[in-house]
């Protein structure tokens, strides 16, 4: 009987091994063996690359990622500015108004009744009066009575100016007295009564607050003292329960403050104009 040719027993009678077919098993055996080993050592080796791979990858992803890794833009040049350039332009802060009617050297705007009191009427809040009389006169004794013709004359008083306002049988007269300094101004206004002889005419009767009791103020501000001499146009004395002609008398008072203050404002506006195209100006030659 007979098995084939081939075999690894196929010795005579089949019992004695067939030992060339033996050893080419085992070389083939062998040959198979070291390529596993190669192939899982190139397997390796691909994924150790992997690795390296992605860890260079995410390196760099980080490095991109951190803002201060970015390149710097303060090496390099600026872009030409295409906006025109002006010269700076300096202009001194506004004038103070108090300073204008503080400083006889400042303060030079025309002074008459007309540009102190140039409404015919003296608005004050709800109130209305009409303006009746003006006066000025460089002889400030002139409009004045009793203590205060000595007082104007010591501090050196420079002019006086008066407007009457009246309505509903009440009036008052407003005396603005002008000083050199704002000391001489506060000296008149603390030294004794507001004694400023009324102004009549208009309508306002020759002896209004002539003999009979009237409501008189004083104050001060800048270089400017200002009195108001308040009463009834019929001649009655004024009693507390006269209240038209406190009324009157306040608002008297309130507005010649704000006649003077807007003396100020006005000047100072003018200046600060001045100083404005003077600026302007000089900025025009340098640029």
């Amino acid at each position: 009987m007979s098995f084939g040719q081939g075999g690894p027993f196929d010795g005579p009678g089949g019992s004695t091994p067939n030992w060339e077919a033996l050893a080419d098993e085992s070389q083939a055996r062998s040959r198979r063996k070291r390529w596993m080993v190669i192939g899982g050592g190139a397997v390796a080796v691909l994924a150790v690359a992997g690795i390296v791979a992605a860890a260079v990858m995410n390196s760099n992803s980080s490095s991109n990622d951190n803002p201060s890794a970015h390149p710097s833009t303060s090496g390099q040049s600026a872009l030409p500015d295409d906006k025109p350039s002006f010269p700076d332009v300096s202009v001194p802060p506004p004038p103070n108004p108090q300073d204008y009617i503080s400083d006889p050297k400042k303060d030079t705007a025309p002074l008459t009744p007309a540009t102190l009191f140039p409404q015919k009427s003296m608005v004050v809040g709800e109130h209305s009066y009409a303006q009746t009389s003006t006066d000025s006169t460089a002889d400030c004794t002139a409009g004045a009575q009793g203590a205060l013709v000595s007082s104007l004359s010591h501090n050196g008083c420079k002019q006086l100016l008066r407007a009457t306002y009246s309505q509903g049988g009440v009036a008052v007269t407003i005396g603005v007295a002008v000083f050199d300094s704002p000391a001489k101004a506060a000296a008149v206004m603390n030294e004794n009564k507001p004694n400023l002889m009324p102004l009549s005419g208009g309508g306002v009767p020759a002896d209004f607050c002539q003999g009979s009791k009237c409501l008189m103020t004083t104050n001060a501000t800048g270089r400017y003292t200002y009195f108001t001499i308040a009463g009834l146009t019929n001649g009655k004395d004024v009693t507390g329960g006269a209240t038209p002609a406190q009324q009157i008398g306040r608002d008297g008072g309130a507005y010649a403050f704000t006649q003077i203050a807007q003396r100020g404002k006005d000047q100072a506006a003018k200046a600060a104009e001045q100083q404005l195209k003077e600026a302007q100006r000089r900025a025009g030659q340098t640029s």
